[in-house]
């Protein structure tokens, strides 16, 4: 097998594939011969050195990636349910970048006929982050007034999705306007376009009594006016940090770092009271231990799919060996939907 393999932080040259020992099943693990691999801004951020639950479960070398798509190579003893061929999306805590990658059962589900490799494996990482903020954690509403950062990208896309499904009026808020009109397809009430429009005033706008739900993956760039543009029992709700790792040569500026470390929001618990606001936070990689809410999410999301009430996001494929490419133009912040690192049948 192949692998893409970082042994210490640094810029895209740290991406190196490399061959290694296939492997073989626990009693209850899957191998899959691996068909296509979500990449996602965590993975860019594994690379840098600055996620932490990578220094925490892994360490380096490591490799990054935490979902993919694929065949049934070999099953487990007490794996019963499902045969080698069998077509699946994986689930994983890291080592995604690779054509095989041996999960436990309760992470492999059954692939839907209507998707491609290519779109299943751009699925999970962004539909269970968009799912477990809107549904787990903000507890959506039909009539709840949404705001959504980076509407156009993976998660964005189906935070947007899940919030019309939700029966919620849905704000997008996109920084280029070739976004535009994806994030309009996707069905949302209104865009806002930050390159050309003025975000906050646009904002108040279109929400003058402020937003139910506002979901930010952006940092010190816009949690500050988030925070004050919930509505009486708003609900904010942070899931990334993007705004503050801009890079140059895949390496952030560490002064840059220092400083928007310093200049981020502390929320006061006697402003949380007092305005009925509350602001939530999470990582789906911490939370590997709770297998069966995760799968719950994840059975949901597909039966949605499948029933044509979501739709995957859309996909740029690049090679295996490619991958530093797709992390460079994931970082640009020019992307659409999610990237995907497609496998050679020869690997």
């Amino acid at each position: 097998m192949k692998k893409i393999v970082i042994h210490k932080p640094g810029g895209y040259e740290q991406l190196v594939i490399e061959q290694h020992p296939d492997l073989h099943p626990g009693p209850d693990d899957i191998v899959v011969a691996v068909a296509a691999i979500g990449v996602n801004f965590a993975d860019c951020v594994t690379r840098m050195g600055l996620y932490s639950s990578a220094r925490h479960y892994v360490g380096y070398p490591i490799t990054p990636g935490f979902e993919v798509s694929g065949t049934v190579l070999e099953c487990g003893t007490g794996v019963t349910d499902l045969e080698p061929g069998t077509a699946v999306i994986a689930v994983t805590r890291f080592n995604g970048y690779a054509t095989r990658v041996c999960v436990n059962r309760e992470q492999v589900f059954r692939l839907p006929q209507s998707l491609s490799y290519e779109a299943a494996a751009g699925i999970p990482a962004v539909s269970l982050t968009a799912w477990f903020a809107l549904h787990q954690l903000a507890h959506v509403q039909a009539g709840d007034t949404l705001l959504v950062h980076s509407a156009a990208g993976g998660v964005g896309s189906m935070l947007v999705q899940l919030g019309k499904l939700s029966g919620c009026t849905v704000i997008g808020v996109v920084g280029a306007a070739h976004k535009v009109a994806a994030v309009t397809a996707l069905g949302a009430d209104a865009v806002i376009d930050k390159s050309t429009q003025d975000l906050w005033s646009e904002a108040e706008r279109l929400a003058p009594q402020g937003f139910d739900i506002i979901l930010d993956a952006n940092g010190i760039t816009t949690l500050k006016q988030s925070y004050r543009h919930l509505a009486a029992v708003g609900r904010l709700v942070v899931y990334g940090f993007h705004g503050m790792l801009v890079t140059h040569k895949g390496l952030p500026g560490k002064l840059r770092l220092a400083w928007d470390y310093l200049r981020t929001p502390r929320f006061s618990p006697f402003d949380l009271t007092t305005k009925n606001r509350s602001v939530l936070g999470f990582n789906l990689s911490y939370l590997f231990d709770k297998r069966a809410l995760m799968a719950t999410g994840m059975r949901q999301v597909l039966q949605w799919l499948e029933q044509g009430e979501l739709s995957a996001p859309a996909v740029t494929c690049y090679d295996f060996d490619s991958v530093a490419e797709a992390h460079r133009d994931l970082e640009s912040g020019q992307t659409v939907g999610k990237l995907i690192l497609t496998c050679k049948p020869a690997f």
